[in-house]
C-alpha cells in the first residue's frame, strides 16, 4: 500500500497485462492501464481527483469505474475488484 499513496496512482504488471491502482481517500481502484483509444499507458498521465487523463491524446477516465469522462476514447477501461490485506494489494482480474 505504501506504493500508492492518497491522491496517487501506479501502474503494475500482471502477466502480459496491464494495471493501474489509484488510491482515492484512502480506498484503492484498479482499471486497465492501456489507453482504450491508442493504447498508451494510463500511468504516465496524470490524476486528479478521481479522474486520470492520457498523456497521449488526453482521454480521460473516472478510476473507479473506468467509465469514460472524455473522449476521444470510445470504450471504457475495464475495472477490477481490489483487495487489501496487511501492506498488500490485490487485484481480481
Amino acid at each position: 500500500m505504501k506504493d500508492v499513496a492518497p491522491g496517487a496512482m501506479k501502474g503494475f504488471k500482471a502477466g502480459d497485462k496491464g494495471v493501474l491502482v489509484s488510491n482515492i481517500d484512502g480506498k484503492f481502484y484498479a482499471i486497465g492501464d492501456k489507453c482504450t483509444h491508442r493504447g498508451c499507458s494510463l500511468s504516465k498521465g496524470r490524476i486528479e481527483g478521481d479522474v486520470v487523463t492520457c498523456p497521449c491524446h488526453g482521454s480521460r477516465f473516472n478510476v473507479k469505474t473506468g467509465v469514460i469522462v472524455r473522449g476521444p476514447a470510445g470504450e471504457p477501461e475495464p475495472s477490477f475488484p481490489v483487495q487489501v490485506e496487511g501492506d498488500g494489494i490485490w487485484v481480481e482480474m
